[in-house]
């Protein structure tokens, strides 16, 4: 996907929670027949502001985990990430494999109480395909390779003229250009969500606000406070909302990890990522509670290859350099210490039906790298006994992507006699230095998979990509790219994508991710064996404690 990135609301409110919650639990059981407690809540910690909440907007991981609870689309993933039923009770797939019509439920609602229909899944899909939406997804929409799609965010067809019809209210039809086996999997992502047209026509840009927002999810917007606080209640009128046990959501937004910690152990968080460097301890300390699962999300720095960057990176055996004389193991083993693997490669090693290709750099040891690195660099003229270079290495606000910052600072001034300046800036802000290619160094990212196949992580290296923030341009890589969505067996074509990044290092892939973090012994249902790590608060609750 996907990108990677106060007080709780009140005593008051959280003893009405509880109170409002109380009968319920004591005459339910949990679905594996555990005692309910009382206090059916759940608090957890996040990084930063939400860019945006509206389905159609959202690009990162955080405000996505919001999109799923406000809304629902036409498939949902369950505990290991399978597709299962969402609105969509189903579908049928024709024989060529280009169309596909899904069957929409009778008993799914919006949270004023109307229907959920066919058209309101055209309308969302017409609205992130138009250019006038300005969605940073919209290059999403044509992953999915549906009927005219690239003219339409081109704008050079209308939206509706886009291969998907209600056929009915309860019957999505959608319509494809080329057959896409995982084409299921991509209609779980929030991009796909429906939306409210009359809801949106009404109240424009401001329709996302506690008051006005509808949605069909499991829960509706309660309170948003900026910059503080997300709450979300149960929509009494989701389609299943007898199974769904958590009364409240709040997502707090902490800034730093050490102060989220101290509240978690302090009881005001049931869940917050773990600082850097603190899983070995915690999991000795709290060995119940403190988790590292894989996850399908890749860690990595873009390099500016576009005018605004810096001359020296413009040459692909200066950007090989710093790239070998990154310690991987250093960082993944001392600097993160939760589980992370070193990556040298852009898409994960778990990512179903992939092999990393084969690369001398990885059977290396770290001395022999940083051999080579110096030998490049003083190739290219940089470097200890060339001309000095300083890059700048920009991060969106972290303590945790400020310890990598550093060591790698450190790494590429020991090794290579490289200098570093750091820069941070807020989320938001970050995104748009970092979309509009405005750093001059190096800016941090960290790629999740939208949906689990190969060509989540690589269409984003694409030229024409929203994300593909180094200005990477490559017919070769492109063509590569357009020829696998209609192989019989992607593999070898994604390998060589593949190779063509680890031999032109528009990216310095550094760690696969781990999702590291504290998780309160009451909350059940978390989904550990999901390899994205998409979680429902409808599917948890929380259990009476001992």
């Amino acid at each position: 996907m996907t990108l990677r990135r106060t007080l709780l609301s009140g005593t008051a409110a959280a003893l009405v929670a509880m109170a409002g919650s109380a009968a319920f639990a004591q005459d339910m059981a949990g679905p594996n027949g555990e005692q309910l407690a009382e206090n059916q809540t759940f608090t957890y910690r996040v990084l930063d502001e939400f860019p945006s909440i509206d389905p159609n907007l959202i690009e990162d991981v955080e405000g996505s985990a919001i999109g799923r609870n406000l809304f629902e689309g036409l498939m949902n993933q369950d505990s290991e990430g399978n597709v299962v039923p969402g609105v969509a009770t189903g579908y049928e797939v024709s024989d060529d494999g280009l169309t596909y019509t899904f069957n929409l439920r009778p008993e799914a609602m919006w949270s004023n109480g109307e229907p959920v229909t066919a058209q309101d899944f055209v309308y969302s899909w017409q609205r992130a395909a138009d250019p006038a939406t300005a969605s940073e997804y919209q290059w999403y929409m044509g992953l999915m390779a549906i009927e005219n799609v690239d003219a339409v965010m081109a704008g050079e067809m209308d939206p509706s003229e886009l291969g998907v019809t209600a056929v009915d209210d309860h019957t999505l039809e959608v319509r494809l250009t080329q057959a896409l086996p995982y084409f299921p999997q991509m209609v779980t992502h929030t991009t796909t969500f429906p939306v409210p047209q009359s809801v949106i026509e009404e109240h424009g840009d401001a329709w996302t606000q506690p008051g006005n927002m509808v949605g069909n999810g499991a829960y509706v917007l309660e309170e948003r406070v900026p910059q503080e606080r997300i709450v979300l209640t149960k929509n009494e009128n989701y389609w299943d909302a007898e199974n769904v046990y958590l009364d409240t959501v709040t997502a707090l937004i902490i800034n730093d990890e050490n102060q989220a910690l101290t509240r978690y152990l302090a009881g005001e968080l049931d869940q917050t990522d773990m600082p850097a460097g603190q899983f070995p301890r915690l999991s000795e300390e709290y060995p119940t509670e403190a988790i590292s699962v894989p996850n399908l999300c890749t860690y990595y720095y873009n390099v500016n290859l576009t005018d605004a960057g810096l001359p020296a990176l413009q040459e692909a055996s200066v950007r090989e350099a710093l790239s070998l004389a990154i310690d991987r193991d250093v960082i993944v083993d001392s600097v993160l210490a939760g589980g992370q693997v070193p990556a040298f490669s852009l898409t994960h090693w778990a990512t179903a039906g992939f092999e990393v290709p084969e690369s001398d750099v990885m059977s290396m040891t770290q001395e022999e790298r940083n051999a080579r690195a110096q030998e490049l660099m003083a190739e290219a003229g940089y470097g200890t006994d060339g001309e000095p270079l300083e890059i700048e290495i920009l991060y969106n606000t972290s303590d945790a992507h400020r310890s990598v910052a550093v060591a790698i600072g450190q790494m590429w001034q020991q090794t290579l006699g490289v200098t570093t300046t750091l820069a941070n800036q807020e989320w938001q802000t970050f995104l748009t230095t970092r979309g509009e290619k405005q750093y001059p160094g190096v800016a941090r990212a960290g790629w999740c998979a939208d949906y689990n196949e190969a060509s989540s992580f690589l269409d984003i290296m694409q030229s024409d990509s929203g994300y593909n923030d180094s200005g990477f341009a490559s017919e070769e890589y492109d063509s590569l790219m357009a020829e696998a969505r209609t192989a019989e067996d992607p593999l070898p074509l994604y390998q060589q994508a593949e190779e063509i990044i680890m031999a032109e290092h528009p990216i310095l892939p550094i760690y696969f991710y781990s999702t590291v973090f504290m998780l309160d012994d009451t909350i059940k249902g978390w989904p550990l064996e999901n390899a994205q790590d998409n979680w429902y608060a409808k599917d948890l609750y929380r259990v009476a404690g001992e």
